[in-house]
């Protein structure tokens, strides 16, 4: 399991452009029906890699809301 307290979260604005899938390192992030990058939260370890790539500044780091740590 992931012990990263980070995690992506995504805008409803995101425009699914897909820069972000082609930076994360873990491959945590997929468009939706071409309409919005979803964050697989198993996959997702916080690093902000997506966000700081995102042309539209959609995709903001958070603090986890569940504990994902054995």
């Amino acid at each position: 399991m992931l012990n990263s307290k980070k995690i992506a979260q995504v805008s409803d604005l995101c425009v699914a452009c897909g820069t972000c899938m082609t930076e994360c390192p873990s491959n945590a992030i997929h468009i939706k029906n071409g309409r919005k990058a979803i964050i697989d939260l198993q996959k997702c370890v916080g690093c902000g890699k997506c966000s700081k790539i995102c042309p539209a500044s959609v995709i903001v780091i958070v603090n986890r809301e569940v504990d994902y740590e054995n």
